[in-house]
Parts: C-alpha cells; structure tokens; sequence
C-alpha cells in the first residue's frame, strides 16, 4: 500500500492547522515557554497540536514531564515547517515594502499608449501599490523633465541634453492601414501599388511636422488629402468610416481592426523611458519605471507590428 509522507500531509493540512504551533514547541520544549513566546494560552496551544496531530494521524510530540521531545515522524517535518515559514515571512516583508511605497509620482506620455497599452495594465500595478498617486499627464508637447512638469516620460524621441537618465524600451511600429470598404473598393481599381489614385486622411497644419504627415505629402505629391484631423483617435475613426488610408501604428489599427496595407513604411519610432537623474532611484519613481520598462517589453511584438509565432 501507498504511504503518503509526513511531509505531504503536513503540506496537505496547513490550510486547517498551525505550523507556529508546531515549530514553537519544538524549539522550546514546553508547552508554557512555547506558548509564551506566541503570546496565547498554553490550552489554546495544546488543542492546536492536538488537532494537527489528528489531522496528520501521527504523533508529534513524545510528552514527557520534562517537556516535548519530537518523535521521528516530527523531526521530518522541521524543514518543511520552516520553508512554510519562511515563505509567509518573505510575503509579509513584500507586502509591507509595497505598502511603504507612498507619494506621487507624475507620468508624462502620448495619449495612445496611455490609452491603449498603460492604463488597461494599470489596476494590477495600484493594487501592488496602493499608497502611489500617478498623475498621468497626456499633452506631453507642453510638458517639460527640465522644468520639473514630470517625474518619467515616455517618449518617442531620445533626449539630448538636461539632467536625465534614459533608455530605449522597444519600437513603435507605423503601417499603412484602411478600413474593410475601402480595401474592397480599392482591388476593383488598376494600379493600386502606387498609391496615386488613392484618398489619404492627413494631419492639421499644426502637425505637419509629423514623420507621417510628411510621409503622406510626398506621396500625394500636391493632391489634397481626403481629410485631416488633429488626433490618433480621429484617424483611425476615420479610416474605419472608410475615408481613405491612414499612417497608424500597427497595435492601434489592429485593435481597431483595420486591414493593413504596407506593414513597413521607413517611419517607425524608438520608445524611450526618460527619468529625472535626482530622482531616478527613489523607491516610488522607480517601482513606476520597471512597471513600465516590463510593460513595454512585454508588448514588443504588438508594438512592433510583428505576428508572435
């Protein structure tokens, strides 16, 4: 017949019993020294043994006047005792370096990957962390590290000068991208590789200094877009109504299941973690920039525009 180990079964009933009991006595020798150091009475202390020694269908303890000495089924479970221990001691430890993690800490980013990509992995991130105020800042154009407008950014363009560190994350990936309809009623036309007789969705005026806007205006070659907008948002809702095709980043189209056109255009961006040096190793700036350093890994292939295998 099997014999299942005193090992598994202490493991099997520690739910329903109490290895401080246990491992106080042993170390002890008395029921009072024992229950002494738990700070509870030597009854409650003795109806705990007892009812680990019943749930286990072994003796634990050889009583004696002198004391508790461990039988030899006891002895074995010592070291499986004090890994349970020392297990709830480090998760005690950890939860209160999360809970000692307090402040405000501002974050400075396009409004697409706080939307898309940071917020939805956010709640995990505060409930590790609930004494951590981020402040999330989205127009980053008036934002300034220097200046001290926030803590850490996430940046598609690496900085070149003021009292920061920085490091390249990943890359943002750009495609061509245009809704179902329109990839319908473009096939049905002749020379569709080249793009001419192709409608655009453009930017503003006050982002024609855009990579993709630029993109866009050598391809139209003196054409007029179909339209332009000032925001990502718009242009992918203005792609998926069909008004033409739009310079988008591969993991905002796919979400907004858009076809892809051209998967490589010339126009994709590094991703950069930029931090202020003076506070770059205080505990809240830095639990907030390895969450984010994760995250953006991570999501390389779907930043990046690639299919994981």
């Amino acid at each position: 017949m099997y014999r299942v180990s005193a090992s598994q079964c202490f493991s099997a009933h520690f739910a329903q019993t109490d290895s401080r009991a246990f491992l106080a006595v042993a170390r002890c020798g008395t029921l009072s020294a024992a229950a002494a150091s738990l700070n509870i009475g030597i009854a409650t202390l003795s109806r705990r043994i007892d009812r680990l020694e019943a749930a286990l269908k072994m003796p634990l303890f050889v009583r004696q006047q002198t004391g508790y000495q461990l039988t030899q089924d006891g002895k074995q479970l010592i070291d499986k005792a004090e890994a349970m221990e020392a297990s709830a001691l480090a998760f005690t430890a950890g939860a209160e370096v999360h809970a000692t993690v307090s402040g405000r800490v501002c974050l400075a980013t396009a409004e697409n990957l706080a939307s898309a990509l940071i917020l939805p992995a956010l709640p995990k991130f505060i409930e590790q962390y609930p004494n951590l105020l981020i402040e999330l800042v989205t127009d980053i154009n008036t934002v300034n590290l220097h200046q001290r407008d926030a803590d850490l950014a996430i940046r598609m363009v690496k900085p070149e000068r003021g009292n920061i560190n920085f490091r390249r994350l990943g890359t943002l990936g750009f495609g061509l991208y245009a809704s179902g309809s329109y990839v319908e009623k473009r096939a049905a036309r002749r020379n569709v590789d080249n793009f001419e007789n192709d409608a655009f969705i453009s930017w503003n005026e006050m982002q024609s200094h855009l990579a993709a806007a630029k993109w866009i205006e050598r391809v139209l070659r003196g054409r007029p877009p179909a339209i332009t907008t000032t925001s990502l948002s718009c242009q992918i809702a203005a792609a998926t109504a069909g008004l033409g095709i739009a310079v988008l980043p591969h993991f905002l189209a796919a979400n907004a299941g858009l076809i892809c056109l051209a998967p490589d255009i010339g126009l994709d961006q590094p991703i950069y973690l930029v931090i202020q040096t003076d506070i770059a190793q205080s505990r809240r700036a830095r639990v907030l920039a390895d969450f984010l350093s994760d995250l953006v890994i991570e999501n390389h292939d779907k930043l990046q525009g690639q299919t994981p295998a």
